[in-house]
């Protein structure tokens, strides 16, 4: 039995930093259930997915860095918002801005001088203005139009100052609203990969549909064509099988190489192939996630999957199409 090594004095601190910012959390999720902030999230869902303009995100600092994940976490997943940088709005950027757009200033003090010239540009126009901060009462969320007010939350850092379990909550409570926004635009998985396409997320978003073979590329015969028939368009195409469809091109069946070999010595080449051939393939649908078709490759011990929409053959897939894809 292996021996635990005891907990250093570091570990214990990276302990300590983690149980506090649980707290945190704790304390987010608490408000969320039993103060207003539950009915303010509403209200900043509403305003986020309803606007005809796009979500500008901002905040100063630490409280910056949150706003800028935020909006890149709201546009990959089919919301437009930019980050907007306090000091550049006060210098030009405050053009940026339009009436149709809606604000989402991050201040956990609320008092961040930076942010006062897109406050006052947000009221003097019009613009809707969501303000996360932990001081409702603050010069922020005095002027907001929404005001999500966060938990005051004790700091990880054993001064209590650098900025650690009040980011957590501000990025948390970012993901909370960018999911919220997922649920209520709809967005799916096929909308995901056209903000993904490349990478590993855009090979796992992949569907069966743009890997498979079709038309003239898939091996099939009739019921009543010969195994030398089969054979033979097992031999010209590359999956090591053939499908067996009726005169419609329903799919009745698959001969495999195995299916090939155990018949061979002991019936004649000229006997009809759906004889032989084994009956039920496994089959998926045109939008089955290529991630999915190789599980269930993985699970039956199988290299090839024939495709199925509306009742008929539409393509076959191999477990090389998958990997060439990058799902693996």
């Amino acid at each position: 039995m292996k021996s635990v090594s005891p907990r250093t004095r570091h570990s214990l601190s990276a302990l300590k930093t983690l149980d506090i910012e649980l707290d945190a959390l704790a304390a987010l999720r608490l408000s969320l259930e039993t103060t207003d902030l539950g009915r303010e999230v509403d209200r900043a869902i509403e305003a986020l997915a309803n606007t005809r303009g796009r979500v500008i995100v901002t905040g100063m600092g630490k409280s910056g860095h949150i706003a800028r994940k935020i909006a890149a976490t709201m546009r990959s997943t089919g919301t437009s918002a930019l980050y907007l940088h306090p000091g550049e709005a006060s210098h030009g950027d405050l053009g940026v801005i339009t009436k149709q757009d809606v604000v989402l200033a991050i201040t956990w003090s609320g008092e961040t001088a930076e942010l006062g010239d897109i406050l006052h540009y947000c009221n003097h126009y019009g613009v809707t203005l969501i303000v996360a901060t932990s001081h409702p009462d603050s010069t922020a969320g005095r002027a907001a139009d929404i005001c999500l007010s966060m938990p005051p939350v004790r700091e990880a850092c054993p001064n209590e100052l650098a900025p650690t379990s009040s980011t957590t909550l501000q990025l948390v409570l970012g993901d909370a609203l960018a999911v919220a926004l997922i649920e209520a635009r709809g967005f799916s998985p096929s909308d995901f990969r056209v903000f993904h396409p490349g990478g590993k997320l855009g090979a796992q978003l992949t569907t069966v549909g743009e890997i498979m073979g079709l038309g003239e590329a898939i091996p099939r015969v009739e019921a009543t064509s010969s195994l030398s028939a089969a054979t033979l368009e097992m031999s010209r195409k590359r999956y090591g099988c053939t499908a067996v469809v009726d005169g419609e091109d329903r799919l009745l069946g698959a001969f495999t190489d195995g299916d090939l070999r155990r018949c061979i010595a002991v019936h004649d080449l000229n006997d009809a192939v759906g004889a032989h051939m084994s009956s039920n393939p496994i089959t998926v649908e045109p939008e089955t996630l290529a991630s999915d078709a190789l599980r269930v490759l993985n699970e039956n011990a199988v290299s090839v999957l024939f495709v199925e929409q509306d009742g008929k053959l539409a393509g076959i897939v191999h477990m090389h199409d998958i990997v060439r894809a990058g799902v693996v």
